[in-house]
């Protein structure tokens, strides 16, 4: 195995650094346009790293698909790199909480005798 050079921790400082100054986990900002989106994008982003699955990136995927579907989710994104756009889309329904399906399920299982205060 090569013996990392003495300049390579500082490269990853200063990546580290850019990745900060524009508030981006993967270093990667959007455009200035989409600012609300831009926070979305690190949240949904920074989740996953959190959770450990961005750790690897050895994997590849393919497939076709409608380019005004591509085009649509970049506009409404603001994300203009195709596996920027699949990292994120993966990530968000990765990530996803379930929130509507644990709330139909809770549906009439309070017991309607509960004193609510109201």
């Amino acid at each position: 195995m090569a013996k990392p050079s003495k300049s390579e921790p500082a490269i990853e400082g200063a990546k580290q650094s850019a990745r900060a100054k524009s508030g981006s986990v993967t270093g990667r900002a959007l455009p200035a346009s989409h600012a609300v989106n831009q926070a979305r994008f690190n949240a949904v982003m920074q989740a996953a790293e959190r959770s450990g699955l961005l750790a690897e990136k050895s994997g590849r995927i393919g497939g076709r698909v409608s380019p005004a579907l591509v085009a649509q989710a970049k506009r409404r994104t603001g994300i203009e790199a195709d596996t920027d756009l699949i990292e994120f889309a993966l990530a968000s329904i990765a990530l996803e909480d379930d929130f509507a399906e644990a709330f139909k399920k809770s549906r009439g299982k309070v017991d309607p005798d509960l004193k609510l205060g109201f």
